[in-house]
């Protein structure tokens, strides 16, 4: 069997110590399947995962929860130097199965298993979930010794990256990471919901239109630890809502979300919930 690049990277992060290390939010591969007669076929077993944003996030807290677990991710990822190179909202995945006591249709995490109704859920304040990063099919790893790599521009998911738009020249990966997440952070929190102002400084430098400008993970796991310091538990606690609802449901998911506020504070559950 011969592994591609994407089950090589796959299975590299899925191996030994780095499995075990906490920073990692790459899929785990489970088993690697050859499939007889199917020399260029291989089957991947990975964890039955949902998208990262269904259900709906219900506090600040539990956002900031979700941007620390990727920006972790990103950084152990870099420090293997390893480049996603298409690391958007697409290819973020949530291990939510924990979330619907009653399980979830694979198409559509609203309704049952067997379409027969509402999928019953509880929130991420209650069950914390976790985040992983996932498709490696244009991933890349670099050796330290060859100097910084270069890399002929390749669209993924995002194709606003602005170093990709009238260039062929070949581009250093990792700050297009960078712009990826930053990016996805903008247009599905700063844009999407009110309230995440807090989030701004950071992001306008993340998806800088000069690569060489953007922050690095390090740097941005740094400032956004100062930026989680920052938030009150008030804030942490209050409930994230869409610009684009309709004002009656918003009314009663603001009554719904104040009696969970409540039990939660009483029991004292944590405001950031992290698995």
């Amino acid at each position: 069997m011969s592994l591609t690049r994407r089950v090589e990277i796959g299975l590299f992060l899925s191996s030994g110590a780095l499995a075990s290390d906490l920073r990692n939010h790459c899929v785990p591969i489970l088993e690697v399947l050859d499939p007889p007669e199917e020399d260029d076929l291989v089957l991947l077993v990975m964890p039955f995962l949902c998208d990262y944003d269904s259900p709906a996030f219900d506090t600040f807290g539990e956002t900031i929860a979700f941007f620390k677990q990727v920006f972790e991710g990103l950084q152990f990822m870099h420090t293997l130097h390893v480049a996603h190179r298409d690391c958007d909202g697409r290819n973020i995945m949530m291990d939510g199965i924990h979330l619907y006591p009653g399980g979830f249709h694979p198409m559509n995490t609203d309704v049952k298993p067997d379409v027969s109704g509402w999928a019953r859920h509880y929130s991420r304040t209650e069950r914390p979930a976790k985040y992983y990063f996932v498709d490696f099919g244009i991933s890349r790893r670099y050796s330290p010794e060859d100097g910084p790599p270069r890399e002929p521009p390749i669209l993924g998911g995002d194709r606003s990256v602005p170093e990709f738009q009238n260039s062929d020249e070949p581009v250093d990966p990792f700050p297009t990471d960078i712009y990826y997440l930053g990016n996805m952070i903008r247009e599905d929190f700063i844009q999407a919901k009110y309230g995440f102002e807090f989030m701004e400084p950071l992001v306008s430098d993340m998806v800088q239109n000069d690569p060489s400008k953007r922050p690095t993970i390090d740097e941005v796991v740094a400032r956004f630890e100062d930026i989680q310091k920052s938030l009150s538990s008030w804030k942490l606690r209050s409930r994230v809502a869409e610009r684009d609802s309709v004002a009656m449901i918003e009314i009663y998911r603001s009554l719904v979300h104040w009696r969970r506020r409540i039990k939660y504070i009483i029991m004292r559950t944590p405001a950031v919930p992290l698995p």
